[in-house]
């Protein structure tokens, strides 16, 4: 979901077949398979996975990466592009859902979603009711990252982002519903909110912190914390556990008036040209073996239980940040989708933050 550069590649390399032992749960096609058209986040999925794929199934794989959900939306929206696989975050799998875009997923072609945990598909639920559409790919938290030579007091709160102290050295996300809600949050609101007055009286608790602020970031948080360019930053889990392995000065924390859980999900467009092979890549990606490679790549949690076994890092495998305790995530909420005309208003505050 959280590491963004915008590319377009095609793979179809090959790999030695002693890689594929235990693969793919059985999707050996032939060599003139066809392709599979895949749009994800950037560096959100390890390409040796791409090439495994291929090999074991022929399918060629077409893969092209967008930034953020936006910019993905209306491309599916239009039909611009006829992708077979996609990886929305939960609101905006609602909204696609709502908005007839997705194609029920034939759960007898992905036998291998036994290995994604209950807890997972029911919470998948918030946004996809009848589990009918999607498959859960990648989860995680929002929460503030800060350094420990650099902050001498617990960090417990999100009121600590409004300490003048730390007035140059606070960075938060460059976007709408995580600064939001973030600052909803701390007032005690949920951050799906669709009250306006409690959206403005957030935008006026950022605008008040704005003089504070370094800098507005996405993926500059993970390296300008690395490099002790500032004592505290929001950051997505994933990137928290990234940052620990290149400075373990980091910290990181989900604040006790609660945040932000997501969901990112694979999900087949109604106008996909190859429903099959999307289905078969997307079982590929539930093999335990394929999931942990994408783990260790991309470092966000995964909700394939029968991949977290095999992860043989044990300090990995129990860490708080990749795997929170049940009392954390009780305090944490989905983002929903909450309806063009509420998307408008909170544009329009986000906005208003940006330009005081």
């Amino acid at each position: 979901m959280r590491k963004r550069n915008l590319l377009t590649i095609a793979l179809a390399g090959l790999v030695p077949a002693m890689l594929l032992t235990g693969c793919g749960g059985g999707n050996k096609k032939s060599a003139d398979a066809g392709q599979v058209v895949v749009y994800n986040w950037g560096e959100y999925l390890d390409p040796e996975v791409l090439e495994l794929f291929t090999e074991q199934t022929g399918i060629e794989v077409v893969y092209e990466e967008f930034e953020t959900n936006e910019i993905m939306y209306p491309k599916i929206e239009t039909g611009a592009v006829s992708y077979d696989v996609v990886c929305p975050s939960d609101y905006m799998i609602q909204k696609m859902i709502q908005n007839d875009l997705l194609a029920e997923i034939n759960f007898d072609h992905v036998p291998n979603i036994k290995n994604i945990g209950d807890e997972y598909m029911k919470s998948s639920q918030e946004f996809d009711p009848e589990n009918k559409y999607s498959v859960p790919y990648c989860w995680g938290t929002v929460g503030i990252l800060y350094n420990k030579t650099m902050v001498d007091e617990p960090v417990t709160s999100w009121d600590i982002l409004w300490d003048e102290k730390y007035k140059d050295n606070i960075l938060m996300q460059d976007s709408v519903r995580d600064a939001l809600g973030i600052a909803l949050k701390r007032l005690g609101y949920s951050l799906n909110s669709t009250n306006e007055d409690e959206i403005s009286e957030a935008a006026d608790t950022l605008i008040q912190q704005k003089p504070l602020v370094q800098a507005y970031v996405i993926d500059q948080v993970r390296d300008k914390m690395i490099g002790n360019e500032a004592a505290l930053g929001v950051i997505y889990s994933g990137e928290a556990i990234y940052t620990q392995r290149e400075n373990e000065d980091l910290e990181y924390v989900i604040p006790e008036e609660g945040s932000n859980i997501w969901i990112d999900s694979w999900v087949i467009p109604k106008n996909a040209k190859n429903k099959e092979n999307a289905e078969a890549f997307i079982n590929f990606l539930c093999d335990p073996e394929i999931a942990l490679m994408n783990f260790d790549y991309i470092t966000y949690s995964t909700p394939n239980t029968a991949a977290r076994e095999l992860i043989e890092d044990e300090d990995i495998r129990n860490s708080t940040i990749a795997f929170p305790p049940e009392e954390d995530l009780e305090r944490c909420e989905t983002f929903h989708y909450l309806g063009d005309e509420v998307d408008n208003i909170y544009n329009e505050y986000w906005n208003k933050v940006k330009s005081s």
